[in-house]
């Protein structure tokens, strides 16, 4: 049986900021979904992309050599490997995370 997966129940499974738990796997593929609130460290990802679609609330990308990239509801971006970049969120927001499995969710 194919199993349908209640984002808003995986949610709540999230015990504080920044610690993603895992809804799916594709291939070799995760998603990941997370609750961020406040800022994050500087960091890169030497190898993987990084995709961000936010779910609920809003964040902000600093990029270090780039314009920030501001993200509402609705909205994702991808973040290219090797680009040193920050997520923060002055308010609660619920972000899934499309990874490859390999990828260190803390980043480096």
């Amino acid at each position: 049986m194919i199993p349908v997966i209640d984002v808003g129940e995986k949610a709540a499974e999230i015990t504080e900021p920044w610690s993603p738990v895992d809804v799916a796997y594709i291939n070799d593929q995760v998603i990941r979904l997370a609750l961020f609130h406040g800022k994050y460290h500087w960091h890169s990802h030497a190898e993987e992309d990084e995709l961000f679609y936010v779910v609920k609330g809003g964040i902000t990308i600093r990029l270090r050599a780039q314009p920030d990239v501001v993200l509402r509801e609705g909205q994702l971006c991808v973040v290219p490997k090797g680009v040193e970049h920050r997520p923060e969120s002055p308010e609660p927001s619920v972000v899934l995370l499309f990874e490859p499995r390999a990828l260190k969710s803390r980043g480096d």
